[in-house]
């Protein structure tokens, strides 16, 4: 028979917590000696003790060890939800540790309030284009609402496009929508004008669309769009600075989307118009 401080000890937990899990049936000692009230578990009691503070480390309340624990599971059982509920822990910190990056850029863009912006920023026209595009809806502006949604849009556009033999006519691009249920994510491939649906066989929810030429205002932006952020309301801030003001859907051209998002290369083109005070 092992005491109480021995078991504690070779099970790396405190007698404190042995001695609540007792009270609370959750692992009873092997033998209590009636005089001393002293406890005394067996070796092969280590077994549920390691099953204990592995559920409790991942998240399972103590009711919820001892339902778990009560019928019993083989081990084979056991690891599979231990696998199960480690994925979902995984799965939570990575989403926090998004946040927390989300919740970096934000201070950032803070930080440079009321600084001039130093973005090189070119007005150009952009040539009017045909593309071929497919759409989704996302929830709103946000980079984890958009990400989820545009990724898997452009997976299948490019999978129609190539797969129909269809050679892209310049980089993919990205405009967005704002709508009832959320934001229209458009996600498209320039093609060559004289194609259209007569000649490509896309599939019914790929449309044919001619972006209009545009005046706009444009930087290029290296990095993973999550924390493009800033480099759009400098953008944004530059265009008010230099008397116009936005005339349309903003454009994310993809010039290098290969290769890990945070080495991606981004054209953010914004239309403008002058603004009427201006104009006068």
């Amino acid at each position: 028979m092992i005491s109480i401080g021995d078991f504690a000890r070779l099970g790396r937990v405190s007698v404190r917590m042995l001695r609540h899990y007792d009270e609370i049936g959750l692992l009873r000692p092997a033998e209590v000696d009636a005089a001393s009230g002293y406890r005394y578990y067996e070796a092969s009691q280590l077994n549920r003790l390691n099953r204990i503070i592995a559920l409790k480390d991942l998240g399972f309340t103590l009711q919820q060890v001892q339902s778990i624990l009560n019928e019993k599971p083989s081990v084979d059982e056991l690891k599979g939800m231990l696998r199960m509920r480690r994925a979902q822990l995984e799965a939570k910190v990575a989403e926090e540790a998004a946040r927390l990056a989300r919740v970096e850029a934000r201070l950032s863009i803070i930080e440079r309030e009321g600084l001039m912006p130093t973005l090189e920023v070119i007005v150009k026209t952009v040539p009017a284009v045909r593309v071929v595009e497919m759409q989704d809806v996302a929830s709103s502006y946000e980079p984890q609402s958009i990400t989820p949604v545009a990724g898997p849009l452009f997976d299948r556009l490019c999978d129609r496009v190539f797969g129909s033999g269809i050679k892209p006519a310049g980089p993919l691009i990205a405009y967005y929508e704002p709508s009832d249920e959320g934001v229209i994510v458009h996600a498209a491939a320039p093609v060559s004008p004289e194609l259209d649906e007569a000649t490509a066989a896309l599939g019914d929810d790929v449309k044919f669309v001619d972006l209009p030429e545009i005046e706009a205002a444009t930087v290029v932006y290296h990095g993973s769009l999550d924390n493009a952020d800033q480099v759009v309301q400098e953008l944004a801030r530059w265009i008010e600075t230099h008397g116009y003001v936005g005339s349309g859907y903003a454009r994310e051209v993809y010039l290098d989307a290969f290769g890990p998002r945070e080495q991606w290369v981004t054209e953010f083109q914004e239309p403008i118009r002058v603004a009427r005070a201006q104009q006068k």
